[in-house]
């Protein structure tokens, strides 16, 4: 499919029915359930710290915010006390993380209750344990971004002449099958899903022209975790370009404004009863006392401080200077780009550059955090099918390290090769998706893979020299650095390439 086409309002159809009258249903039930199976398979495997004490890992965190949500009072979730000790996996995730531990929290106490026992829980492993709390995720899944991603798939081809179904069918495929999703949550342990699940329904909102629900969703996306900010400036510039061209735009402005206001407060409301008990959340939220960065996270500070000790030379509130004003410069021309001409597809580059300035300049950025450019570029899987694989395949070894200490090298490998059985599959191969490089670019890029492929062995089975025990991590920190910085320029100027095209047809259309 060249373009996605403009979407028209799609109130008047429903989901099943639009899947029977496309011949959709069988095929979308399919892959349901094959997805499904894929994460129950992952699930199987290690998760982050099993059997590592005494703080084991991600997985003993959201289980220890079950039982903190579960027998504290919702006053006391992020204060330290004798309950709570906020240096033993301390909340640090927006009210709507906790409220959500607290849902899973009463599955896991009816079915198994010393699962989540005060004090007594810690490090709790038990077999039916682990299978509850591996279910939590993937219902979660299930019922929040599954449903998402096909309300977007819908939006985007309801009326659509461009696409075949098979093509349909490959999207809603790569997108439920990307292997980074899946391994992160369904392996690692997260609950990425949730947040991720809220902000392609706003996607979805946004191409249905329903602004408002928008704003909620994506406002549920920033309470469940606070790194959705990386969408934040996409979804403020498309949503301030389409009030800037309508007949009133400050009250557009005010109803989108109210609409956010109105969920924070909603959400915000048990910590709203003083300003102490505000500033004790949003202090949680904001963990500038961790410093620049941590491990080796393929991003421009970690990569550059090869060179440059940017903690030895600045400050910390010299570092959040400099982060912020790189992370501003890195947005800026996808924001200016969309408050000057709003277009859906505009806006879907503008969460991918916008994301990707997030991560690569802004303060504090994990190796998981890349799972939020990835989001928008699967979104544009069927524009960008060749910058999608290429980003997939990198996103996945730039998490390559941290997912071979959760011994998950098995499922890293499978999931890559079913991802590419499904990319290269016949079905969704027909047209001419993938862009003919040219013999050059062609060679560099099977060398590129080459020295990745090298580099996933030699870190699988050499020792470091003692005296640079990270050396292996540093280089395929700076071999995926190299490409992000890459796909970031070439997404950029493929957003900025859309206003010249529109601007074109708006004056076509004057002169007809």
């Amino acid at each position: 499919m060249g373009k996605i086409a403009t979407k028209n309002k799609v109130d008047k159809y429903d989901v099943w029915s639009w899947l029977v009258n496309e011949k959709l249903a069988v095929p979308f039930l399919s892959i349901g359930i094959f997805v499904l199976l894929v994460r129950v398979g992952v699930s199987l495997f290690p998760y982050s710290g099993a059997g590592d004490p005494p703080k084991y890992g991600d997985y003993e965190a959201q289980r220890h915010w079950m039982e903190i949500t579960l027998h504290t009072a919702t006053r006391e979730w992020y204060c330290n006390s004798t309950t709570n000790d906020l240096l033993y996996w301390g909340l640090d995730y927006p009210p709507l993380t906790a409220y959500q531990s607290y849902v899973h929290s009463l599955v896991l106490d009816f079915f198994h209750p010393d699962s989540v026992a005060l004090f007594t829980s810690r490090g709790h492993e038990s077999p039916l344990g682990k299978l509850l709390m591996r279910w939590t995720v993937l219902s979660s899944d299930a019922l929040i971004f599954f449903p998402a991603v096909l309300c977007f798939i819908m939006v985007s081809y309801t009326g659509c002449r461009y696409g075949r179904k098979e093509d349909v069918a490959w999207h809603l495929a790569m997108i439920l099958l990307s292997p980074c999703f899946i391994l992160i949550d369904h392996g690692h342990f997260q609950y990425n899903c949730i947040s991720l699940g809220f902000t392609v329904g706003a996607v979805a909102a946004i191409f249905s022209q329903n602004d408002l629900v928008a704003c909620f969703l994506f406002s549920l996306a920033l309470n469940h975790k606070q790194m959705n900010a990386y969408f934040a400036p996409a979804f403020f510039s498309h949503l301030l370009g389409k009030c800037l061209k309508r007949r009133y735009p400050l009250l557009e402005v005010s109803k989108l404004g109210l609409t956010v206001m109105g969920a924070f407060v909603l959400i915000w409301w048990p910590y709203l009863y003083s300003l102490k008990a505000f500033m004790e959340v949003l202090s949680r939220l904001a963990p500038f006392e961790r410093g620049l960065y941590e491990d080796y996270v393929a991003n421009f500070w970690c990569t550059t401080s090869m060179l440059i000790k940017w903690k030895k030379l600045f400050t910390t509130q010299s570092l959040k200077l400099l982060s912020f004003s790189a992370t501003f410069l890195g947005i800026l021309p996808s924001m200016v780009q969309q408050i000057k001409c709003p277009s859906d597809q505009g806006f879907l580059y503008s969460l991918l550059n916008s994301s990707f300035a997030f991560y690569l300049f802004s303060f504090q950025v994990h190796e998981k955090s890349i799972l939020l450019p990835l989001l928008p570029a699967s979104l544009l899987a069927l524009e960008e099918p060749l910058l999608f694989k290429w980003f997939t395949f990198y996103a996945m070894f730039s998490m390559y390290p941290l997912l071979c200490r959760d011994h998950l090298i098995l499922p890293y490998m499978a999931l890559l090769t079913l991802f590419l059985l499904i990319y290269y599959s016949p079905g969704g191969r027909q047209g001419t998706r993938e862009v003919c490089l040219p013999k050059s670019a062609g060679f560099v890029m099977a060398l590129l893979l080459l020295c990745s492929v090298v580099l996933h062995l030699i870190y699988l089975t050499f020792r470091p020299p003692e005296k640079y025990p990270f050396i292996f991590e540093a280089m395929i920190m700076l071999l995926c650095f190299s490409q992000f910085v890459l796909l970031t320029i070439y997404t950029n100027t493929r957003q900025w390439r859309l206003l010249n095209s529109l601007t074109w047809m708006e004056k076509e259309k004057k002169r007809v």
